[in-house]
């Protein structure tokens, strides 16, 4: 279950082509993001340039960013679309309205029990993960026991 739209999802890569559904969203991954959009998926999930650069170099080494022109590949494009999910998710729970992350970041940043001990960044590098750290900010959100 999305609690983002595609439109808030898009706004943590700042895409200037809009998606306005999840069929649009995924046409966008496939053809490839630019690459501006993981700089800017990663600027909105951590808290400092050290985090930035680890975080960026586990989704594209850093000497593959660099080559890269334009685009990246479906694989890096996917992982993009999956971090801004997360944060643009996160950023709904706390209702932050894009103007402040710093406490989806701290969630996003901060191992959690629930999660085996490992923060929510870490278990998102998956599919599933990422389902896993969905849900569980679905439940943060609604109140509900986890």
């Amino acid at each position: 279950m999305l609690l983002v739209s595609p439109e808030q999802i898009a706004a943590v890569m700042a895409l200037t082509r809009i998606p306005h559904s999840v069929a649009e969203l995924d046409a966008q991954v496939r053809e490839g993001l630019p690459k501006s959009a993981l700089k800017e998926g990663v600027e909105h999930a951590t808290r400092s340039a050290e985090e930035r650069r680890a975080l960026l170099a586990r989704i594209v080494p850093e000497a593959t960013f660099k080559r890269r022109r334009d685009k990246l590949s479906l694989d890096e494009s996917e992982k993009t679309e999956r971090l801004a999910r997360i944060v643009a998710t996160a950023r709904y729970v706390w209702d932050d309205r894009g103007e402040d992350d710093r406490d989806a970041r701290e969630f996003l940043n901060t191992a959690h029990p629930l999660l085996e001990g490992r923060t929510p960044l870490e278990v998102a590098f998956t599919e599933l993960g990422a389902r896993r750290v969905e849900e569980l900010l679905w439940k943060l959100f609604y109140g509900l026991p986890a």
